[in-house]
């Protein structure tokens, strides 16, 4: 990279610039500072991050947690009833609080969409009054496992969606770098248009300046008429106006680029316009082949496609019959009784075996058509989808065809503009002779500035189309095809 590049970050990061300074960039340099440093380029860094913890959460669920869960104070105030040895019962009104805490290693099945846990958990219960004890439960250790029978799996849906979206968010951000390049290039080139016109504007003020004087002087001598004296003091006008309006413009298009670039008002910029295009013949076929294996697109509408065979299931499952299961092994005891109060060391000493079985059914009876109605809207929704999918792939791949087609014929475009600009240059300083040899008049003289000028700037617009052809292909293919690679990146270091 060259020195002015590295001198550009240092100031920006430093902060120190001396106003005088005129920094000239290049159109791979300006792009590459706004790729670093750009606000759309910093925005694009923070949302692949934001899809990269996303994909970190999900591959989280399938790891271990360590869990703690705990309940303190439960107070409560309220009558019981106490079973007498007669049979009946008398009620009281007693003063509880209850504290409990449990630590659990959950880990999720995806295979079956369970849950299995083993955890440890102890409780203690004091009773206030007169009659008041404290009693300690503890299960020591437990094992559980719970289940959905019938229900959605989502953990094997998410195996098939999350990599999938965090391929594409991979792939978003390669395009989304593009896409600040492409803009970078409209910044570059607005620069470079403005650049021009000044410059053509000062060699026509000077020139015109020049040619007036020698119009006056030819006036004098009677060898041309007043008209045309006057009309060349009215290009001298026009040139000083069209001067003034030009340096206008290009104050303003240096801080539209200073702006997208990140750099203060201190810095004064230009840019370096290249001087050549490379000549690549881009094939339609290779570019859809790249388009297809790289476009995040594609890799959208697949999660698409999938998400929704994953709405269909879920209202299936959420239709019918269900039921859900839960499991538990382990060992408990407990601590004191209803007439005297227990240790923490009692509720540890020769724990018991404890099972539990529970199994929850759901039976829908009556639902007048809900459940029904979300199938068939499901199913609609994943009819729609793939209509919708299948036409924008049918847009993108025309969408392709019709930018390497822009392409080819914008590089042929380029190359006729600047034949045409040096024809022109030449077809000036031939005029311009035959101007101070009073071989032609002032409108000649005129119209060979006028196309002097026009094909110079037909030359740069045609040069930014180029370029902004390329790097849309480049978008769209994710594939560099002047190195003839893959776009690449680190996304370990974005995410640092």
């Amino acid at each position: 990279m060259r020195q002015l590049y590295t001198l550009a970050v240092a100031i920006l990061f430093a902060g120190t610039v001396i106003a005088q300074n005129n920094l000239e960039f290049t159109i791979d340099e300006v792009i590459e500072l706004a790729k670093e440093q750009s606000p759309e380029g910093i925005q694009a860094k923070h949302s692949f991050r934001a899809s990269y913890w996303q994909y970190r959460s999900y591959k989280a669920g399938f790891l271990p947690s360590l869990v703690f869960s705990a309940t303190a104070p439960n107070f409560s105030r309220a009558m019981t009833a106490v079973q007498q040895g007669d049979g009946t019962y008398l009620y009281r009104q007693d003063y509880s609080n209850r504290l409990s805490g449990a630590l659990n290693i959950e880990q999720n099945v995806p295979l079956t969409g369970g849950q299995f846990s083993i955890g440890s958990n102890l409780s203690r219960t004091d009773i206030f009054g007169e009659n008041g004890y404290v009693q300690y439960l503890s299960s020591p250790l437990s094992m559980t496992y719970s289940q959905s029978l019938f229900g959605l799996n989502s953990l094997k849906w998410d195996k098939k969606i999350e990599p999938l979206r965090y391929e594409e968010a991979k792939k978003r951000y390669l395009r989304a770098v593009e896409n600040v390049a492409i803009n970078a290039i409209r910044y570059f080139f607005n620069l470079a248009e403005a650049q021009q016109r000044v410059a053509i504007a000062e060699f026509n003020r000077t020139n015109t300046d020049s040619l007036y004087k020698i119009a006056k002087g030819r006036y004098n001598i009677g060898t041309i008429g007043e008209n045309d004296m006057l009309q060349s003091e009215l290009n001298y006008m026009n040139a000083c106006a069209t001067l003034n309006d030009a340096t206008l413009n290009l104050a303003s298009s240096k801080n539209r680029l200073r702006s997208f670039l990140g750099f203060n008002e201190s810095v004064d910029i230009s840019i370096i316009i290249p001087e050549d295009a490379p000549t690549l013949d881009i094939d339609v076929e290779k570019v859809m082949e790249l388009a297809k294996e790289n476009s995040p697109d594609l890799l959208g509408y697949e999660r698409q496609l999938i998400e929704a065979k994953r709405n269909v299931a879920s209202a299936k499952s959420s239709r019918g019959f269900s039921a859900d299961l839960y499991l538990q092994f382990g060992l408990d005891q407990r601590s004191g009784t209803n007439e005297s109060s227990g240790t923490i060391a009692d509720a540890y000493k020769k724990p018991g075996d404890m099972e539990r079985i529970q199994l929850g059914l759901r039976i829908p009876i009556l639902d007048w058509g809900r459940g029904k109605g979300r199938v068939k809207m499901a199913q609609s929704n994943e009819e729609l989808a793939k209509v919708q999918v299948q036409q924008a792939i049918t847009d993108f791949e025309q969408d392709v065809i019709l930018q390497v087609n822009q392409y080819n014929m914008q590089a042929e475009q380029y190359r006729i503009t600047t034949k045409a600009d040096t024809i022109a240059r030449k077809r000036y300083d031939v005029s311009m002779q035959r101007y101070l040899t009073d071989k032609i008049d002032i409108t000649e003289m005129n119209n060979a500035q006028n196309d002097r000028d026009n094909a110079r700037l037909r030359s740069v617009s045609a040069l930014r189309n180029y370029w902004t052809y390329y790097f849309t292909i480049r978008q769209l293919t994710l594939y560099d095809l002047i190195g003839k690679k893959p776009l690449e990146t680190d996304y370990d270091k974005l995410i640092e």
